[in-house]
């Protein structure tokens, strides 16, 4: 792929991302069926997944930007299943689906069945979290998803190894595929505890708020490389590290934070956007290789094969949910669980590039002998994680609403938010009290009046949202005051450019005017700017 090919395709991924945003489709899902599509399109040059460039390059930052954004207390809390969901089902999905693919295929060995049935076990929840998060699903079971979309990846990529050196005759045991698959879970967990304390340390006092962001780029790849280095998770490592920079965010410098906001959203949007429209581009180089399989033949494993994949996710998300509840002291920590939550759950297991970038890594030939059935391998994996993708994603939204399951309540949030601010706000007002005793901080009047307005308009904000609405334009007082402060900045603006444009100030000085206005309506719409 050269650097011309590169450009098109994150260019052409992100707008078809951006349209999908103003549609109700997902915007993986958009992404796959443009790509399927694009594939065959003449002059589209051939797009390969390389392993060497996704799981080292790709991977890495997609799992560190989705650890920094979850929550270590929720996750915490919520570890029985989320352990259940990224160890255990990855684990049984490898035995089960692999047993499945060896009964259904014939002449495919055992081994090569169960490097398949690693390959397709770990859900990618890119898309489903994302789904769950705009239909308002309660967080508890998007907080599984999420958790679980962190850890199965290293679960999988383990099971592989294990598998694959079993299927090229290397002679792993049992004792010896569980020995490595500890190695490399505490190897990888022990690496993130070694590096996470230095690099919060280096990033709390580089004082630079460019360095600081530079860091930041450079964290998942150095937590990955530093992993794999020693024969440990990578995947762990990276998760680890960003799960504690994320709780520990608060303890690093604004300036900091809102730069690495923007970048690191920025980021995954163009990874994740190339990485579905990879997806539906390899179809071309997939079914080519099919080589002794025809396509009717592959097409029916493929089936079987993803019925096989959804079937199994359910036999153990329903005893995983309902069998721990047998203990008191489970239904007393969690009240209210019902047959819906797992189904959602279960429906939610789209597979996606990590399961791709896997297959494709399988080597040709080990010694001279061909890895057995590595094209239909690849095949069933490919038509796996479209088959899910496209079936689970489409149907997700309408399951969601069909089953009514309670969503979050926007008002008890929204309440508890604004009694925090109120507390935080009354610690404000006494320390500023305090400040402006001393001598030392001696303010003009209006000045210190300024600070308290400010204050009490933090204050108030919050409590504003629970309001009565405007009647005419629907807008609570805190919209309106929003709105018009943007309208004043922007006739602020205006003037500095007229200003500029009449040679009256330079662009120097207009460049710094704009970056305070900036600044007051990034503050004013910062809750705008969230969603």
């Amino acid at each position: 792929m050269d650097a011309l090919q590169l450009v098109a395709l994150v260019a052409a991924s992100a707008a078809v991302a951006g349209f999908a945003r103003r549609t109700p489709v997902p915007a993986p899902l958009l992404l796959v069926a443009v790509g399927l599509a694009a594939s065959y399109v003449p002059g589209v040059p051939d797009y390969t997944l390389d392993p060497h460039i996704v799981l080292p390059l790709i991977l890495p930052p997609l799992l560190y930007t989705a650890a920094v954004d979850s929550s270590y207390l929720d996750l915490r809390a919520n570890i029985r299943p989320v352990a259940l969901l990224s160890v255990g089902y990855v684990l049984f999905a490898t035995v089960a689906v692999g047993w499945l693919a060896y009964v259904l295929v014939p002449d495919l060995p055992l081994t090569a069945a169960l490097v398949l049935g690693a390959v397709v076990a770990p859900p990618d929840a890119v898309a489903a979290t994302a789904i769950a998060r705009k239909l308002g699903l309660p967080n508890r079971i998007t907080t599984i998803l999420q958790g679980e979309s962190l850890v199965n990846d290293a679960t999988a990529i383990t099971a592989y190894k294990v598998a694959l050196a079993a299927a090229v005759g290397e002679g792993v045991s049992w004792a010896g595929g569980l020995g490595e698959f500890a190695l490399a879970a505490l190897g990888g967990i022990g690496v993130g505890l070694v590096l996470m304390l230095p690099i919060h340390w280096l990033r709390r006092n580089l004082g630079d708020s460019l360095l600081q962001n530079t860091l930041s780029l450079l964290i998942p790849f150095v937590a990955y490389a530093a992993a794999e280095e020693v024969g440990a998770s990578g995947v762990l490592a990276v998760v680890v590290v960003g799960l504690f920079l994320g709780h520990r965010a608060w303890q690093v410098d604004f300036a900091t934070r809102l730069q690495e906001e923007a970048v690191w959203k920025m980021v995954a949007f163009v990874l994740e956007s190339a990485v579905f429209a990879l997806i539906g581009l390899q179809l071309p180089y997939v079914v080519q290789s099919l080589g002794q399989y025809g396509v009717g033949e592959a097409a029916g494993y493929a089936a079987g094969v993803f019925v096989a994949v959804v079937l199994v996710r359910f036999v153990w998300v329903y005893p995983a949910t309902f069998l721990p509840r047998l203990s008191a002291r489970v239904r007393e920590r969690e009240p209210g669980v019902d047959w819906r939550a797992p189904l959602v759950v279960g429906w939610a297991g789209m597979r996606g590039v990590v399961s791709l970038a896997i297959a494709f890594s399988i080597p040709v030939a080990v010694a001279g002998e061909e890895f057995p059935a590595r094209n239909l391998v690849l095949f069933l994996t490919f038509t796996t994680v479209i088959g899910t993708l496209v079936v689970q994603g489409l149907t997700l939204p309408p399951l969601i609403r069909l089953l009514k399951l309670p969503g979050r309540d926007r008002y008890a949030e929204t309440l508890a938010e604004a009694q925090a601010q109120s507390e935080a706000s009354q610690a404000a007002e006494e320390r500023l009290d305090a400040l402006l005793a001393d001598e030392r901080n001696a303010l003009p009047q209006p000045l210190a009046d300024r600070l308290r307005i400010v204050l009490e308009r933090r204050r108030n904000a919050v409590w504003e949202r629970l309001g009565a609405v405007n009647a005419v334009t629907g807008e609570t007082v805190d919209d309106t005051y929003r709105r018009l402060s943007r309208e004043m900045i922007g006739a602020e603006r205006e003037v500095f450019v007229q200003l500029r444009d009449a040679r009256r100030i330079d662009d120097e000085m207009m460049r710094t005017l704009l970056r305070r206005l900036d600044l007051e309506e990034a503050a004013a719409y910062r809750e705008e700017l969230d969603d």
